[in-house]
Order: C-alpha cells, then structure tokens, then sequence
C-alpha cells in the first residue's frame, strides 16, 4: 500500500506561517483524497484540508477557511499545507492521510493509510 510522510512542522511565533509537505511513495493520481487532519493533546483528531487529487479539488473546513491553503505538485507525488496567521490554538501533530474507503473527507476513520506526522508549535 502506498506510504505518506510529512515534513515542515516546527515551532513559530503566532502570526508566522509554516508549510507542511506530505509525499506519498505511488502516483499521486492513484489516490482519490490526500486529507490533512490534527490533534491536540486531549482533543478529537480533526479535519483541515483535503484535495480530490485527479480533479484538482481543494477543500476546506469552514473555521480554517483563509488561513490554511492546500496545494499539489503532481510530479513530487506530494501534497502541501500552507499555513498562515498562525495562532497557539493551532498547536498540534498534523498528519496526512490517503486511500479513503467509506465515509466522508473529514472522517478520520475512513482512511486508511497515514503519515507518523509532523509537530507544530505556536507561541505567543
């Protein structure tokens, strides 16, 4: 099965900007839905970008609508996540996921296939 890795995590001071890269080992194009999700220490895993990768699709969870932008490069076979306007509430691991079964794009337990994630720090 195919195999995700993320990079780009570290730790900024609110208001910076991070860009998280997840690169899958197959043909992007073989996938339907590369999903960014996170996670905070005590709190639900939670969807925040997604791409339809044949069609090109982005998608949006409305809260972070604006700040966060999602990219794809297919020739890297990878995925990206712009993040802007940083805030200490969106300290979490994000992890990307793919090969999505049943369930819809923000259903964490419809894939099954992810990254070991990468951690983001936001200070004040």
């Amino acid at each position: 099965q195919v195999q995700l890795v993320e990079s780009g995590g570290g730790s900024v001071q609110a208001g910076g900007s991070l860009r998280l890269s997840c690169t899958a080992s197959a043909d992007t194009y073989s996938i339907n839905y590369m999903t960014w999700f996170r996670q905070a220490p005590g709190k639900e895993r939670e969807g925040v970008a997604s791409i339809y990768i044949r069609g090109r699709v982005p998608y949006y969870v409305d809260s972070l609508k604006g700040r966060f932008t999602a990219s794809q490069d297919d020739a890297k076979n990878t995925v990206y996540l712009q993040m802007n306007s940083l805030k200490p509430e969106d300290t979490a691991m994000y992890y990307c996921a793919a090969d999505k079964t049943h369930g819809g794009r923000w259903d964490a337990a419809a894939y099954r296939v992810w990254g070991q994630g990468t951690q983001v720090t936001v200070s004040t």
